[in-house]
C-alpha cells in the first residue's frame, strides 16, 4: 500500500475486516484514511458500513459508475481478480476512479505455486476446495508473468511485484535447486502487484 495513500477503494472488501485494519495501521502514524468498499454480499456490505465511510452493495461492475471520478490514490484488490469472469473489463471500469498518481494494488493466486503443480503433476489431482488456489468460486487462475498480461489488457502497467506466503517446503527446495532456480515463482502461494494507468491515453 502506498504511504501516502489517503482515500482508498476497497473491491471485494468483505465485512471490512481489512480496511479497518488499514485504518488503524495509519492512525498509528497519524494519519487518516477516507476509505469505500464495493461488495457484492449485503450482509458483508452492511457490516462493513461500520468500519467504512462508504460502501456500496451489488455488483462492482454494476457500481462503478458510481464512484467519484478522479477520486482514489489507491484501489485495493485482495484476491478478488480470479473470482471474476472478465477481470479486464472490472479494471478498465474502475479506472477513471483513480486520481492522478492513483495506482491500483492486487494480491493475486499463483496457480503455479508448487504443491498446486505437485498435486496435477504427481498425484494427477484437480479436485476444488472451500479456499486456496482451486477455491470452487474461482474464475481464472494466473501465474507471475500472465498477471503482467491481465494488467496490460486492461491498459495499466505492473510497477511492482512480490511474491508472498512462501513455501518452506525441503520438496520445493531440492526441486528448484536441480533446475538451477528456474522454479522460483513456484515458491509463492500468491503475487502481490502495484500496477497504475499506462498513460493518459490508456483512459
Amino acid at each position: 500500500m502506498p504511504a501516502d495513500a489517503r482515500v482508498i477503494l476497497d473491491v471485494g472488501c468483505g465485512d471490512g475486516a481489512f480496511a479497518a485494519g488499514l485504518r488503524q495501521e495509519r492512525q498509528r502514524d497519524g494519519c487518516e484514511l477516507e476509505i469505500w468498499g464495493l461488495e457484492m454480499d449485503p450482509q458483508a456490505a452492511a457490516q462493513a458500513t461500520e468500519r467504512l465511510d462508504h460502501v456500496l452493495a451489488g455488483s462492482a461492475e454494476d457500481r462503478a459508475t458510481e464512484l467519484p471520478g478522479g477520486h482514489f490514490d489507491c484501489i485495493v484488490f485482495n484476491d478478488v481478480l480470479e473470482h471474476l469472469a472478465w477481470p479486464e473489463q472490472l479494471l478498465r471500469a474502475l479506472r477513471p476512479a483513480l486520481a492522478p498518481g492513483g495506482v491500483v494494488v492486487a494480491s493475486i493466486p499463483n496457480v503455479r505455486y508448487f504443491f498446486n503443480v505437485w498435486d496435477l503433476a504427481v498425484r494427477g489431482d484437480w479436485e476444488y476446495h472451500d479456499e486456496g488456489i482451486r477455491d470452487r468460486t474461482h474464475l481464472r487462475f494466473f501465474t507471475r508473468s500472465s498477471i503482467h498480461g491481465l494488467f496490460a489488457r486492461a491498459g495499466y502497467r505492473v510497477r511492482r511485484q512480490v511474491g508472498i506466503n512462501p513455501t518452506g517446503s525441503w520438496r520445493f527446495r531440492l526441486v528448484n535447486a536441480l533446475t538451477l532456480g528456474r522454479l522460483s515463482d513456484m515458491r509463492y502461494l500468491q503475487f502481490a502487484c502495484v500496477a497504475d494507468p499506462a498513460g493518459e491515453e490508456a483512459r
